[in-house]
C-alpha cells in the first residue's frame, strides 16, 4: 500500500471520529492593556486581540470550545464565563476556588462544551478587580437546526454591552476598597465600551465616541444586551421602540412587550425589535441607572444612537424618560415578577422541557443567605455572607480533593445567619449530589445586590420586601419561575431560588456586585457523587495550573508568540485532511 492510501485510510477513519463527535470552534484571546478614552479622558484599560470590549464568542448548542489565552497582563489573569454551566468541569470555570491563576506571560487553554445550552451570556476576567478595566465581552451560544425557536429568525443578531465605568483604572479601584473606602459614584455608563452620546451639553463633554447600531427600516433584530458593570443596575431602553423578551440566560421567555427593562449587574436579556418607526431622525439608546437617587446619578447615563439606513437626522431633544417609580418600591420587582419561563418552548437544556416540573420537587437542603452592610473585622473593611467573609482558598477545592490536599477549606457554611461577630474563613457548603436545594437570599444592605451562581440555572420562585419566612413559601411560583444564573435581590427585600444539584464540581456562589465580591461576600457549593466510579465529572485537565500546597507539580512554561494547544483527533484531522488534498492534487 504506497503512501497516498495509507494517508486517506488514516484521513476516512480520523473525519469519522470528527463527524461522530460533536464540533469544535476555536478561539485566540492575547490579554493585554492598552489606552482608550472612553469618557473622553485617556486611560489604561483590558482589551483582548487589542479590542475593547472583546470579541464575541458564538458557538452553537454542544459544540466544543477552546479558548487559547495569552497573559499579557503584569499580574495573574482568569477568564470566567457567566453563565456557562460548564458541565461535568468545573475545573474551567475560571474562578479562583477553581483554577489557579494564569501568571503573566503565561499562556493556558480553556476546553470545555456548551452543553445543552442556548442563550446570551458574556465572559469577564475574575480576579484583581480586573473587569472595572474591561477584558469583558458577549458570549452567544445558538440553538441546533433541529430545534425549534419560539419566534421567526430575526433580520440580524447584535450584542450590547453596558455597564457603569471609572476613569479610574482597577488597581486604583481595587485601592481604595483595600483602604476601607467607597468607590463614590460612577464616572458614567458605557455602551458597547464607548460614552454617552452628547444629548445635552452640559452633562456630556464634547468630543465622546458612542456606539452607533445601524439598522434597516421594517426588519427585526434580536438584541442581546448584559450588564457587565460593577455595581449599578441599569434601566434599558430604545426611544420609541417597544422590547419583546424572548430569552434570559439562556431560557426562552414568555414573549412581553416592554419599553424599558431594568438589568442587574451580571444579568442578560434577548429583545426581539422591530424598526417600525419612521426615519425622520436617529432614536437614543439609553441605559441609565437604577435603584438610585436619578437628579444626582443624571450624569451617570449611557447614550447610544439606534440609526436607521434611511435616516432624515441626528437624535436631538430630551432622552425618553425611564420608570417614574421613586416613590414606589414595587414598580421594579413586579417588572422582574412578569419574567416568566415559556414552558412550551422547545429548547436545549439538561432538564428538558415538561420532564422537569420543579414545584412538586421534594427540598432536601435549605439555605437562607443574608447579606449585610460592609463590616470591620481585624482592622479591615470586609463584605459578609450569613456572618461570614470568603477567604479564597490558595489551592482551588476540587483540586485539593482530587491530590488529598487537606485543611484548604471546611464544608460549615451555616444554613442560617451566624450570631455574634463577623469572621473571614474559607468555609463552604457541601452540596447533596442529585439534591434539590432551597436558597433564600436575603439582602439586609440599603443596595441592590445581585447574586450568581456557577454551574447551574436555577428557577427563580419568588421575591418580595421584608424578611424571609417560612410563610413566603406560600407566594413562591412553582410553576413558570424563569430558569437563569444571576438574580437581583432589592434593598431590604429577600429572591428566593431552587436548584437542582446535578452537575458535580466546586461551584462560586456569589454577588455580582463587584466591590462587594472582591471584599469577601461569597462562597462555593461542593457537589460530589459519592460513587466515585460513577463518571459524572471529568478528571482535572492535563494542562492544569498548580499553586498553593501543590506548587511544586508546575513546570516552567514557555511560550511563543503563537502559542497553540493540539486536541487530539481534532486536530491530527486537519493535519491529515491538509496531506491528503495535497497528495489529490498531486495526483
Amino acid at each position: 500500500m504506497d503512501l497516498f492510501k495509507i494517508l486517506l485510510l488514516v484521513f476516512f477513519v480520523n473525519i469519522s471520529f470528527c463527524f461522530a463527535a460533536d464540533p469544535y470552534s476555536f478561539y485566540n484571546f492575547e490579554v493585554s492593556y492598552i489606552t482608550a478614552s472612553p469618557l473622553g479622558v485617556p486611560q489604561q484599560v483590558i482589551a483582548i486581540n487589542g479590542k475593547f470590549p472583546g470579541p464575541t464568542i458564538n458557538v452553537t448548542t454542544n459544540e466544543n470550545l477552546v479558548v487559547n489565552v495569552r497573559n499579557k497582563l503584569d499580574e495573574g489573569l482568569l477568564l470566567h464565563w457567566n453563565g456557562i454551566q460548564q458541565r461535568r468541569v468545573s475545573w474551567q470555570d475560571g474562578v479562583l476556588g477553581t483554577n489557579c491563576p494564569i501568571p503573566p506571560k503565561w499562556n493556558w487553554t480553556y476546553e470545555f462544551q456548551v452543553k445543552d445550552q442556548i442563550g446570551s451570556f458574556f465572559y469577564f476576567p475574575s480576579l484583581h478587580f480586573q473587569r472595572a478595566s474591561g477584558g469583558f465581552g458577549s458570549f452567544v451560544v445558538n440553538p441546533r437546526a433541529i430545534i425549534p425557536v419560539p419566534f421567526s429568525t430575526p433580520d440580524g443578531d447584535i450584542t450590547v454591552t453596558i455597564g457603569d465605568w471609572y476613569i479610574r483604572n482597577h488597581t486604583a479601584l481595587r485601592k481604595a476598597l483595600d483602604d476601607g473606602k467607597d468607590l463614590g459614584m460612577p464616572d458614567g455608563v458605557l455602551i458597547n465600551g464607548k460614552g454617552p452620546y452628547r444629548y445635552n451639553d452640559t452633562l456630556v463633554a464634547d468630543g465622546i465616541d458612542f456606539e452607533t447600531i445601524t439598522v434597516h427600516p421594517g426588519k427585526t433584530y434580536r438584541l442581546r444586551v448584559s450588564n457587565v458593570g460593577i455595581s449599578t443596575s441599569l434601566n434599558f431602553r430604545i426611544q420609541g421602540h417597544n422590547l419583546v423578551l424572548a430569552e434570559s440566560e439562556g431560557s426562552y421567555t414568555v414573549q412581553q412587550n416592554y419599553t424599558s427593562l431594568d438589568i442587574h449587574v451580571g444579568q442578560s436579556y434577548s429583545f426581539l425589535v422591530t424598526m417600525d418607526q419612521n426615519a425622520s431622525s436617529d432614536y437614543y439608546i439609553v441605559a441609565s441607572a437604577r435603584v438610585v437617587n436619578e437628579t444626582i446619578w443624571r450624569r451617570v447615563t449611557g447614550v447610544g444612537i439606534l440609526k436607521y439606513t434611511n435616516s432624515k437626522g441626528k437624535a436631538k431633544g430630551q432622552l425618553p424618560p425611564g420608570p417614574q417609580d421613586e416613590f414606589d418600591k414595587t414598580f421594579s420587582m413586579n417588572q422582574a415578577r412578569s419574567i416568566r419561563w415559556n414552558v412550551s418552548a422547545s429548547g436545549a437544556r439538561p432538564n428538558p422541557q415538561g420532564s422537569f416540573k420543579y414545584g412538586s420537587i421534594n427540598v432536601t437542603d435549605v439555605y437562607v443567605l443574608r447579606n449585610m452592610p460592609p463590616v470591620t473585622i481585624s482592622g479591615k473593611r470586609r463584605t459578609t455572607l450569613n456572618g461570614i467573609s470568603f477567604k479564597n482558598p490558595s489551592t482551588p477545592i476540587r483540586l485539593a480533593d482530587k491530590l488529598k490536599v487537606k485543611d484548604v477549606y471546611k464544608l460549615d457554611f451555616p444554613k442560617r445567619p451566624l450570631t455574634g461577630p463577623a469572621k473571614v474563613a474559607t468555609s463552604i457548603i457541601n452540596g447533596t449530589y442529585r439534591g434539590f436545594m432551597e436558597v433564600v437570599l436575603q439582602n439586609n444592605d440599603t443596595k441592590m445586590q445581585s447574586y450568581h451562581m456557577s454551574g447551574y440555572a436555577f428557577f427563580v420562585v419568588g421575591m418580595d420586601y421584608g424578611e424571609w419566612t417560612e410563610n413566603s413559601r406560600g407566594t413562591y411560583n412553582k410553576w413558570d419561575g424563569i430558569a437563569r444564573s444571576t438574580i437581583q435581590v432589592y434593598p431590604g427585600a429577600w429572591s428566593a431560588i431552587l436548584i437542582s444539584l446535578d452537575n458535580p464540581g466546586a461551584w462560586n456562589l456569589r454577588t455580582e456586585n463587584l466591590d462587594s465580591w472582591y471584599l469577601g461576600q461569597e462562597t462555593y457549593v461542593r457537589v460530589v457523587n459519592p460513587d466515585e466510579n460513577n463518571k459524572t465529572e471529568f478528571g482535572h485537565p492535563d494542562n492544569v495550573l498548580y499553586c498553593g500546597a501543590l506548587s511544586k507539580l508546575q513546570k516552567p512554561q514557555k511560550v511563543s508568540s503563537s502559542a497553540s494547544k493540539s486536541i487530539g483527533f481534532t486536530s491530527l484531522s486537519m493535519v491529515v485532511m491538509a496531506l491528503v488534498m495535497m497528495m489529490m492534487l498531486q495526483h
